[in-house]
This record gives structure tokens, sequence and C-alpha cells, in this order.
């Protein structure tokens, strides 16, 4: 996660994923995006080590994910994350999924927090992952807003 353009994870369309309409289906673009909040948890040093050892982890609270293209058997994938905001317990995250030649194909914008799993409460992150998730929030301070970003669902009335 040295730099902003790396992505976060790489994939590839699997046979499993793909539905009667010949794409992908709308819950591996899910799976896909949850794998990448699997990684992000990894490179900021909480694998199943760490979550077994401090009984911490981080949990999804809330995701919005916008389908803007089709995605097909054996493409490859990768997600880029964008840190929007981050606090001592959460992480406002956005991910944007694309395809080989940078096409934007989805967007899953995320609400994540530390969890005490003994608990099954809110836990500040460790003083080390905090320091981690302050250096990736100073990679994207000034990176514009993504324009999925916060939107709200519903039917636009004329």
């Amino acid at each position: 996660m040295s730099q902003i353009e790396n992505p976060l994870l790489t994939e590839t369309v699997r046979k499993e994923w793909i539905d009667y309409n010949g794409h992908m289906n709308d819950s591996a673009y899910a799976i896909v995006f949850s794998m990448a909040v699997d990684q992000l948890m990894v490179e900021l040093g909480i694998d199943g080590v760490f979550r077994e050892k401090n009984q911490y982890s981080i949990y999804t609270l809330e995701t919005h994910l916008c389908y803007l293209q089709e995605a097909h058997e054996d493409q490859k994938l990768r997600v880029i994350i964008q840190l929007l905001d981050y606090d001592t317990k959460r992480m406002h995250v956005f991910f944007t999924m694309e395809n080989d030649n940078g096409e934007r194909l989805a967007t899953s914008e995320q609400m994540l927090m530390g969890m005490d799993m003994e608990n099954s409460r809110p836990s500040p992150f460790p003083s080390d992952i905090q320091a981690k998730i302050e250096k990736l929030g100073e990679l994207y301070q000034d990176c514009p807003k993504p324009n999925e970003a916060g939107r709200k669902i519903g039917i636009r009335k004329k």
C-alpha cells in the first residue's frame, strides 16, 4: 500500500461467479470487495495470527455497492482503495474495481469498525495498527472524493 496506484487486490473472475445472464453475479462483486477488506486487514497487520492472539478484528458496518460495468469469466480484476476518513475505531473506505484497461467496473463504499472479538464490542485500533491507518490516510488526504462516495439510493422525482 505504499503507492496510491498499486492495487490492494488482484483477482480473476471465476467460473462459479458467472450467473444466468453470462456475467459476474452481483453477489460475486461483494465477494471480491470482501476479499479486499481481508487484504487491507493483512496489510495493516491484522492477519489470522494477530486476530487469534489479540482477539481483535475489523467488522464491516455498512456498504454501498455500485455496479458500473459487467465483468466476465477469466477477466482480470484489480481493486484499488482510497481511505476517505478514519478515527480511533473506524475507517471510511472506498474501493474501486477495475479491469486490465483501468476501466471502472464497480465501487464499494464501506464503513469498517475495529472490534474486540472477545466481547463483540467496538474497540480502538491497537497503536501500531492506528499508525498504519494514519500513514494510509496521509496518502489520500489530497485526493478528491469519488463521485459515488456518499450517494444515497432513491428514485429521483421529476
